[in-house]
């Protein structure tokens, strides 16, 4: 990384250990934040392509708050599920179990393709008492304000698994490519704060196993949304979301909210699908809230 963190010193304050777990078959690589012994723990699942290190700005705002983030199966340090196509149904399964093995009980919070994997793990059993998903993919990619930069992309992912492996992984792993879709993501005029944000993008977009595993996880992204496993969360459920979302439009996300037996919807204005990185604070301050049990003892 060569850019100024902006969120380093609030980071710093917080203790974080790493740690392994076996699940599935493979070996999950996971890093806990915060006291050992607080009140909350919350397990937070980051994004397509991303890594743990995408929700740290969030972290560094949680101070006092447990917060254990993996990386998926195939992305940062994480090996791919042995055996196994990484679709959704194959995410969701390993956070159940990855739950299970390290803190049964956590609230699960969810970023991006993150809110689909927890939203379908939720649904599909997982025992947890609240959901968190911010910037939650609330309606199928291809239908958004950018559905055709999505079916760009949907080409260039079938392009590079298609491709001779070492052509195709070099393609996929482009640098070019990293920084147009960072560029198209970040809204911030903070020069700083942009440098940052494509900074981080640089550093930690191509740190996936192979284009096997990358392909395979976005289908599961561009094939799959919310709207299918909201009736069925019955927890509590906070959805933060961005109103220059370009992935799900606001209008969207207003929808979704309406899906769920209980959700509440916080919006943040002047940012889009980047939330973790340009309004972490805001974010977390919501976050903050929607633990605080409330005056009738429902939250």
């Amino acid at each position: 990384m060569t850019a100024p963190h902006p969120y380093a010193d609030s980071l710093a304050r917080i203790p974080v250990r790493r740690h392994e777990v076996a699940v599935q078959g493979g070996t999950t690589a996971y890093w806990e934040y915060g006291p050992s012994a607080a009140e909350h723990t919350i397990v937070a699942v980051h994004g397509f392509r991303g890594e743990h290190h995408g929700l740290e700005p969030v972290v560094a705002h949680l101070d006092g708050i447990r917060v254990l983030m993996p990386d998926l199966p195939g992305f940062g340090e994480t090996a791919p599920l042995p055996g196994r196509r990484h679709d959704l149904a194959a995410y969701a399964e390993w956070l159940a179990d990855f739950v299970a093995a390290t803190a049964p009980g956590a609230v699960i919070l969810g970023h991006s393709f993150g809110s689909i994997v927890v939203a379908a793990a939720v649904a599909g059993g997982l025992d947890t008492p609240r959901v968190i998903l911010v910037n939650p993919i609330g309606a199928p990619a291809l239908e958004g304000p950018r559905g055709i930069l999505t079916r760009l992309a949907v080409f260039y992912y079938w392009a590079g698994a298609k491709l001779p492996r070492p052509i195709g992984s070099a393609v996929l792993r482009s640098g070019l490519i990293v920084r147009v879709m960072s560029m198209s993501m970040t809204k911030t005029r903070d020069r700083a704060l942009r440098r940052f944000v494509h900074d981080q993008h640089d550093t930690y977009f191509s740190r996936f196993a192979d284009r096997d595993v990358l392909h395979d996880a976005f289908l599961a992204s561009v094939s799959n949304d919310i709207r299918a496993y909201a009736p069925a969360i019955h927890q509590p459920t906070l959805l933060v979301a961005a109103v220059q979302d370009d992935i799900t439009p606001i209008e969207a996300e207003r929808h979704l909210a309406t899906l769920f037996p209980d959700a509440q919807l916080v919006e943040i204005d002047g940012v889009g699908h980047l939330i973790h990185y340009e309004t972490p604070r805001p974010a977390a301050k919501a976050i903050r809230r929607f633990l605080q049990p409330s005056a009738d003892g429902t939250r």
